[in-house]
């Protein structure tokens, strides 16, 4: 009698199986990581936009009621750490643009608005008022900063002055400057003997802290305080969502305006540009 040989059924190839399960997993992953991206992002750029507006708007509010308060003839008390003192409009960034600066530059600070570098010069001061700002998310103030060019207004309301300072020359504007083109450029030129190569904007490591000193670029008493010009400087982090540099914008104080305190409505015409 004969007997049939039973052959056994190889088994199934499943690495396709195994394969698809992989990019099915991978797949999962990367859209999870996605969303927290995303939510990242949301945070930092609105969230945080949101609380921001919050203590900006309660920071002008005092600001505003101590200027109403204080006697005309009384001179401004100094501002506290965290504390408003001045604001800052930027007309070529739209009428809207204005934001109380307040005292200091630390974290807490920062979200609540621009920050003055203390030890800096004050308002119409002669040295370097400097102020920070964040450019991505809590108000992101500076976000624009980029964008200004030379002769761009940059006007410092305090409880008894206007001061307008404008954005100096860029660097490949100097040699061929012409302050003539464009009439709000005047008062505006390159400055030359210590000043030598402040230009309107650069690009700095994070701790070329010196942009801000009285003279930027030179040491802290590279000129006596009755000799130093009235600039004013604004950094921020460079580029978008990253902390790897700072840009900085150097202006000059052009001019300077009393506050009425009778016609307190009226404002420099310098606001309305655009």
């Amino acid at each position: 009698m004969e007997t049939s040989e039973v052959v056994a059924a190889p088994p199934p190839d499943r690495r396709g199986d195994r394969l698809r399960g992989g990019i099915r997993i991978g797949g999962e992953v990367l859209i999870t990581l996605g969303l927290v991206l995303l939510l990242f992002v949301f945070y930092a750029v609105y969230v945080t936009d949101w609380f921001s507006a919050h203590r900006q708007a309660e920071a002008s509010d005092r600001l505003h009621a101590r200027w109403d308060q204080r006697a005309p003839e009384a001179p401004p008390a100094p501002a506290t750490e965290g504390e408003g003192f001045a604001e800052l409009y930027i007309p070529a960034f739209g009428p809207d643009f204005r934001y109380t600066v307040l005292e200091g530059t630390d974290a807490k600070t920062l979200a609540a608005g621009p920050g003055h570098y203390a030890g800096t010069a004050l308002p119409g001061e002669q040295g370097n008022l400097a102020i920070a700002g964040h450019r991505i998310g809590k108000g992101a103030p500076f976000g624009d900063l980029d964008r200004l060019a030379a002769c761009d207004a940059l006007v410092v309301e305090t409880g008894t002055d206007w001061y307008v300072y404008r954005v100096l020359p860029m660097r490949e504007q100097v040699a061929d400057w012409d302050p003539a083109a464009d009439p709000r450029c005047a008062g505006v030129a390159p400055i030359g003997g210590p000043y030598r190569g402040v230009s309107g904007q650069q690009i700095v490591r994070p701790e070329q802290g010196e942009v801000i000193y009285p003279v930027p670029g030179r040491p802290r008493d590279a000129l006596p305080s009755d000799q130093q010009t009235r600039l004013i400087t604004l950094t921020t982090c460079h580029p978008r969502f990253s902390a790897a540099q700072r840009l900085i914008v150097h202006g000059v104080l052009v001019k300077q305006y009393p506050k009425d305190p009778v016609h307190r409505e009226l404002r420099p015409p310098e606001l309305e540009e655009s």
